[in-house]
């Protein structure tokens, strides 16, 4: 993948997130794991191998792993080939249904979807687009009945509007043929949506006329809480007080919460933004340290507090967690800013054992950190209602990987260490709004571009996604890495003591580097009984099923970056076959699969396929008139459209069992 002159969306945003700017001198994961895993280790590993390949031969050794993988291995399916094709493929036995797609009707009296007559009051009422993630939450505990909360990341409008030829936000373009109606529809494609769902007859469909259907926006007031409310920093001109927002921006990842509630994360919010600071501004070196103005938008172009140069501190207002009500419809999002500030990859928790929740999150961003949040209080599961601001009041903590195999949770705190008035930190204010700084300061380790982090309630095991390094120099090369740019990612695994999700020191494991594992120069630890379409690169969304299985998402394979598509795949992580990585679901060209999420009972798998077409199979961005797909609807001269889809198996059972 050339990230440094890329040709679609999705290789920009890559390209955007991969630019760096961490300007700390923390060690970084890649020289934590070469301090942990030397040559020695890695060359035992390899001779191993290498020996075993040489006396049995590659047709026993392939037939050995085979029975090895069909006698003990957790998940049963048959493997989905590669795919470069223009249609999603799933796991025979299993039934793939496109559920809802880009301007679907959400909201009763939404018009149908027209891509040549939509408008911003049409797609207000319509699904959003690029659908990323998905949170099931039971009604009345069903796994059959439930309601959907999806986030809507970004848009595409070389996909999405007829007429513009390719994507408008090149130096070549210069936005000159968008107009204030289209952003207004971009604006309105944002945000997220909350559906309600049942399986009637073996099949699901989306409830119609639903009271609890919502669509969220770029412009759905919300709340601001927790230590940044109010703050001087977070003040406006259309919002003196400091406590209220409009809309929320880039929303990736996110989790749900034992209490019925969605949190919907604030990625990439730096690229709604564009100006410039007026000179000396005291808010210079923070929108530096976040990328602000990013400039993928020209929103700004028509509403000022997009506009850093008129509306300075509007940019301290996005970034956040936000916590949301599917069941109250009329309910205020909430941003929850106890939680920091950066590029959330997700917001995934569990209950602990002394009865707090704890929230781990990725700031995805090349060299940035791993965070974990521990709530000041008790989770009520006895009474939800009591738990309405339980995630205003906490400990936010960053993570340092140390060369031992242990993992210390340092504390995002004003006073603590060097969190004090001297290095520019007032209050906790500061400290959240600020949370990159701070973690600086506080010496956590950078890591490659973490996205989602997931603990197992199984195993209390916590998973996290690193997606890639393409930046790591010659120089950084080392025998654990021993590429000059960690293009495929790789998984960390962090064990808690005795399943204490608050302690402050944990124990950490490799689960694999990603990419393929057949060429040994890549350097890839899949299991050697993972097969030509096991392998997989670019970990990035991941979820854990009612059985405690790890199931892998992934952002930037392609036909011209790994030959493949994007997909889901099953990760074995306990005994011998740990790190057997199985292909399971294919995305159509050009897509990103996001949001694998489970229904309780574990018979049903929801998937969000998020821009499909975006590129073609040499890397060039399609358009709404020539793309290289045009899934779901295959209808000539339709746009391809973000969906959602959902996954059962054909006879009734378990996915993947």
């Amino acid at each position: 993948m050339d990230v440094t002159n890329p040709r679609s969306r999705a290789q920009a945003f890559d390209a955007s997130e991969d630019i760096g700017r961490n300007p700390s001198d923390n060690p970084t994961i890649g020289e934590v794991i070469a301090a942990r895993f030397n040559r020695r280790d890695l060359m035992r590993g390899i001779l191993g191998t290498t020996a075993i390949a040489a006396t049995l031969g590659p047709l026993a050794l392939a037939a050995g792993r085979q029975a090895r993988a069909a006698s003990t291995a957790s998940f049963v399916f048959e493997e989905v080939p590669v795919n470069v094709g223009p249609d999603m493929m799933v796991a025979k036995g299993h039934r793939a249904q496109v559920l809802i797609r880009w301007g679907d009707p959400v909201l009763a009296g939404a018009p149908p979807f027209d891509p040549y007559a939509q408008s911003a009051e049409k797609q207000a009422r319509q699904f959003g687009y690029n659908n990323d993630y998905i949170g099931y939450l039971p009604i009345d505990g069903s796994s059959e009945h439930g309601l959907l909360c999806i986030n809507h990341e970004y848009t595409n409008e070389e996909l999405m509007f007829p007429g513009l030829g390719g994507r408008q936000d090149t130096k070549e373009a210069g936005f000159a043929k968008m107009t204030p109606e289209l952003a207004r529809i971009e604006m309105m494609a944002h945000g997220g949506t909350v559906l309600e769902v049942k399986k009637e007859g073996g099949s699901w469909r989306v409830i119609e006329g639903s009271r609890y259907a919502r669509r969220i926006t770029a412009e759905t007031p919300m709340e601001i809480t927790g230590p940044a409310a109010g703050h001087e920093r977070m003040r406006t001109s259309a919002d003196p007080t400091g406590t209220r927002v409009l809309g929320m921006l880039n929303n990736c990842a996110g989790g749900r919460t034992p209490w019925g509630t969605w949190l919907s994360c604030e990625e990439n919010f730096h690229g709604y933004f564009r100006g410039k600071l007026p000179e000396g501004h005291p808010e210079a070196a923070n929108h530096k340290r976040y990328g602000v103005p990013g400039g993928w938008y020209n929103w700004g172009a028509y509403e000022s507090r997009f506009d850093v140069g008129a509306e300075p501190n509007e940019a301290n207002r996005f970034g956040w967690v936000v916590e949301i009500d599917p069941f109250d419809p009329t309910s205020t999002p909430k941003k929850r800013t106890a939680l920091g500030r950066f590029k959330h990859e997700g917001a995934a928790g569990i209950v602990n054992k002394d009865g707090r929740y704890v929230i781990y999150q990725g700031d995805d961003e090349r060299f940035e950190y791993i965070y974990r949040f521990v709530t000041e209080a008790k989770v009520d599961l006895a009474n939800p209602k009591a738990n309405a601001d339980i995630l205003d009041r906490g400990t936010l903590s960053v993570a340092r990987f140390n060369p031992d195999g242990s993992l210390d949770w340092l504390p995002l705190v004003h006073g603590h260490g060097p969190l004090t008035e001297a290095n520019g930190f007032r209050s906790q204010a500061d400290v959240v709004i600020e949370a990159r700084r701070a973690a600086d300061l506080l010496g956590a380790t950078k890591m490659d571009r973490p996205e989602d982090v997931e603990a197992n309630p199984k195993t209390q095991k916590v998973y996290a996604m690193l997606t890639n390094n393409t930046r790591r120099k010659a120089d950084q090369v080392d025998a654990a890495n021993p590429r000059p740019e960690n293009v495929f990612g790789h998984i960390i695994e962090m064990i808690p003591p005795d399943g204490d999700h608050a302690a402050d020191r944990f124990r950490w494991d490799i689960l694999v580097r990603c990419g393929d594992h057949r060429v040994a120069s890549v350097g890839a630890t899949f299991h050697a009984a993972t097969s030509e379409a096991g392998w997989f690169g670019m970990p990035d969304n991941c979820a854990i099923d009612s059985a405690g299985r790890l199931w892998i998402a992934t952002d930037g394979n392609s036909p011209k970056a790994s030959g493949r598509n994007d997909g889901l795949w099953s990760m074995e992580t306990e005994g011998e076959l740990r790190g057997l990585s199985r292909h399971f679901f294919s995305c159509p060209i050009g897509a990103e699969l996001c949001g694998p999420e489970f229904t309780p009972d574990g018979r049903t798998l929801f998937v969000a396929i998020q821009h499909p077409g975006e590129e073609d199979l040499e890397g060039n961005s399609g358009t709404f008139e020539n793309p290289p797909t045009r899934w779901p609807d295959f209808k000539e001269g339709w746009p391809p459209r973000p969906s959602i889809v959902v996954i059962t198996k054909e006879d009734g059972g378990v996915i993947a069992s």
